[in-house]
């Protein structure tokens, strides 16, 4: 009977264990692999979502297992970077980049900024046209692997970055603090295939699929977010 009992004792702590450990999965695509054609190709697109952005949640799920980082929200792990292995730093990043990199492509043609944000870009960059040139210039300079961001601010302000490998401006390492609202992943891995090391033309071709509505959407929550106050 006692051997019942702590048996079952064993098998409520693994139950309450696994009821409140974290367990990323990869996201949906709102698209199919071939819908951005000719600016991204099915095969980038498929290698890039299925097996690199996996293989970042498989490592990030298996770093964080029996730790107390298991309980911790992938916001949080990134605002604490400093505190984490280089395993969590890197596929932690890893997820939330490539995450947000899949909400802001679009097969539809020729979206636009919302009013709110087209006067916010106008007002810091001029025009969407200098904004893209400022973006691409720094996805162009980042030596080796990194991205390249559209970010808001601590104090509301739109403001253009890059980081390396899988950083991004949420984590607390992080030169530029902010909440992106863009960002353009220029990893080998994803425009080799179709445009081998012209780096150059694989960001002329993405404003191709830039969907600025949804970037319009993450700017004005993006603004109202109390995560802002936590960057400071």
């Amino acid at each position: 009977m006692k051997k019942i009992k702590r048996s079952l004792v064993v098998a409520s702590v693994a139950l309450s264990f696994i009821g409140t450990s974290q367990n990323f999965t990869l996201p949906k695509l709102k698209f199919a692999y071939n819908a951005l054609e000719s600016s991204i190709d099915s095969t980038t697109m498929l290698i890039h979502h299925s097996k690199h952005h996996q293989t970042y949640i498989t490592n990030l799920n298996k770093a964080i297992i029996g730790t107390k980082a298991d309980s911790i929200g992938l916001t949080e792990l990134l605002l604490t970077t400093s505190l984490r292995s280089e395993v969590i730093r890197n596929n932690a990043g890893g997820h939330y980049n490539h995450s947000l990199f899949w909400e802001i492509l679009t097969p539809k043609k020729d979206t636009k900024p919302s009013v709110e944000l087209m006067k916010a870009i106008e007002s810091t960059f001029t025009s969407l046209d200098s904004l893209k040139k400022v973006i691409n210039k720094a996805a162009s300079s980042r030596f080796g692997s990194g991205w390249a961001w559209l970010i808001v601010t601590p104090d509301n302000r739109l403001v253009v970055c890059s980081t390396p490998n899988q950083d991004n401006p949420l984590m607390d390492i992080s030169k530029d603090k902010g909440i992106p609202i863009l960002g353009i992943d220029v990893w080998e891995h994803a425009y080799y295939l179709k445009y081998q090391n012209k780096r150059a033309d694989y960001l002329g071709a993405i404003w191709n699929v830039i969907d600025w509505e949804e970037i319009s959407k993450k700017y004005s929550n993006a603004i109202n977010d109390p995560l802002l106050k936590k960057l400071k």
